[in-house]
């Protein structure tokens, strides 16, 4: 079985309940048909019962929850808790019911907190800093995570490098420009990923455009000191760098480049410099060697809710609603 195969395999033994706010777009609908068919989790629809009957036209989705926030019994104990979380910042009643009863991907969040849904997936049409804001305000950062990260899982077809061909590519959909101890912090969050979603060994390494000292530049200072700060944090990770792409995953290429190294050539997980790197890569792997990309997948939140691209396809919601119950197995 392929990657997310497997994924799919796992989520239906422990089925979680994955809320889907995106009520307005046609693709939402269509990837709940399948995951319902499939058994893969349990959905609910944030959205009015007219909205989700003429958006599902022609779509079985009868075993979907919708939860309308304008009529649904739990939105006052929602509004409570957001005044509650946000009352530093000056929240009041009314403007907590204003935004929780128009702005559907907080509704779904505060779902989250609350327990009333284990995890969410949104972005199909919103932009990640939209979907990733009402988190970062309403369930905050992991414990012991310091920052907030997404990855993509790569699949490349008939491919002999990674776990078979799979690998995390990491940070490629949030974080900016990090300094060394984020950079570090990612390496850290994408090997337990790794482990989480692949269930093999995380090999890590941290890339550039230099390997072990064949350039010299602040940007592969930066690189070097990442690697030194997360042999540091997570001495039980196989963990180094910097390599060059070739050098990380090319067992010839790392020996003949990092000579004794037991990374070199082995990297499974792979840790861009900033989100240049990161998302040309992933699109590069996406696009000319046809791998399945699914993504951005954050970690670091304190409970799982994902990102999607405004490009994706049903089948990709459908995978990340998959990776998304799983990771909630893990809480």
């Amino acid at each position: 079985m392929g990657f997310i195969d497997v994924i799919k395999e796992r989520a239906k033994a422990d089925k979680k309940t994955i809320v889907l706010p995106e009520t307005e777009d046609r693709r939402t609908y269509e990837a709940a048909a399948q995951i319902l068919k499939e058994g893969t989790a349990n959905i609910i629809f944030v959205g009015t019962k007219e909205a989700v009957e003429k958006g599902s036209e022609g779509l079985d989705v009868s075993g979907a929850v919708v939860v309308d926030p304008a009529v649904s019994e739990k939105t006052q104990g929602y509004i409570d808790k957001l005044v509650e979380l946000r009352q530093g910042k000056g929240m009041t009643p009314e403007q907590a019911k204003e935004i929780l009863l128009n702005q559907y991907l907080y509704y779904g969040v505060m779902m989250v907190k609350m327990g009333d849904a284990d995890g969410m997936v949104s972005g199909a049409c919103h932009s990640t800093a939209d979907t990733l804001r009402p988190c970062l305000q309403i369930l905050k950062t992991k414990p012991g995570t310091k920052l907030v990260s997404a990855f993509f899982v790569i699949v490349v077809p008939d491919c002999e490098y990674g776990a078979n061909g799979t690998f995390i590519f990491g940070d490629s959909g949030l974080v900016q420009n990090p300094d060394p101890e984020e950079l570090a912090a990612i390496a850290g969050s994408s090997a337990e990923s790794f482990k989480q979603l692949v269930q093999e060994e995380p090999i890590v390494a941290l890339l550039s455009h230099s390997t072990k000292g064949s350039a010299k530049h602040p940007d592969v200072d930066k690189v070097v000191e990442a690697a030194k700060i997360a042999k540091e944090l997570y001495p039980d990770i196989k963990l180094d760098g910097e390599y060059q792409l070739d050098a990380a995953i090319v067992p010839s290429v790392g020996q003949s480049k990092a000579p004794g190294s037991d990374i070199a050539g082995k990297a499974n997980v792979l840790i861009f410099p900033d989100l240049d790197a990161g998302n040309i890569g992933y699109k590069l792997a996406q696009r000319l060697a046809k791998a399945e990309a699914y993504g951005p997948i954050t970690q670091g939140i304190a409970k799982p809710v994902n990102d999607l691209s405004r490009g994706c396809s049903a089948e990709d919601i459908v995978g990340v609603v998959a990776i998304t119950a799983v990771q909630a197995q893990a809480q």
